[in-house]
């Protein structure tokens, strides 16, 4: 006998959608302008508010950007046990500065991670990261070099750095820096110039 419609189990309801917040990340930056100027644009054009951005007030070595970083880190953990508010502490921490002529960076790369902070590095300069949104890697170049290359397509650069005017390029320069990443690693080089991490922290801005 068929079981009436009415009388049969009911299948449940459909569960309303739940989006988990993105992550509240906590950027160091050791260049003033640049940097700063990107990665704000870059939250603000993919409509993440939780990336606070912090400059670091004195410059030094890679080593004194993850000191500074690892005291902000701690500062919020403290807070939001005190404030007993999750949202106070960053999900995540990350340092961004250039190699250049930088010493001590695997004093700095130790140190970042032993307190759970990551590193965006570009080698020679972050201007290489701007690049490969025009283009394809210029092979190893001095910061120099790079600068006047990327005049050619952000005329009159000077340091000021309008997230627009590179956001068409984004994914290739994405792909074109997780290419130099594989490079590097095959040449048993990893970090040699030319290559960025910085994608890996704007991929984590964007992602939902």
């Amino acid at each position: 006998m068929q079981t009436p419609r009415r009388d049969r189990d009911r299948r449940p309801g459909r569960r309303s959608p739940f989006r988990q917040p993105k992550p509240i990340i906590l950027i160091v930056c050791e260049g003033e302008k640049t940097e700063p100027q990107y990665f704000k644009g870059f939250a603000d054009n993919h409509r993440n508010s939780r990336v606070e951005i912090k400059v670091a007030t004195e410059h030094g070595v890679p080593k004194t950007l993850v000191e500074l970083a690892k005291k902000y880190k701690k500062e919020a953990e403290k807070a939001a046990q005190h404030g007993k508010d999750e949202n106070l502490a960053y999900d995540s921490v990350w340092c961004v500065f250039d190699v250049d002529d930088h010493p001590h960076i695997p004093d700095a790369r130790q140190m970042a991670n032993d307190n759970d902070i990551k590193l965006a590095i570009s080698n020679p300069c972050f201007e290489l990261w701007l690049i490969l949104h025009f283009r394809e890697s210029p092979g190893m170049q001095h910061r120099k070099k790079l600068l006047s290359m990327l005049r050619i397509h952000i005329e009159n650069y000077d340091k000021n750095t309008k997230y627009t005017n590179y956001a068409t390029g984004y994914p290739q320069a994405t792909a074109r820096a997780k290419k130099l990443d594989i490079m590097a690693a095959q040449a048993s080089d990893a970090g040699r110039n030319p290559t960025t991490g910085v994608y890996e922290l704007t991929e984590m801005i964007r992602e939902e």
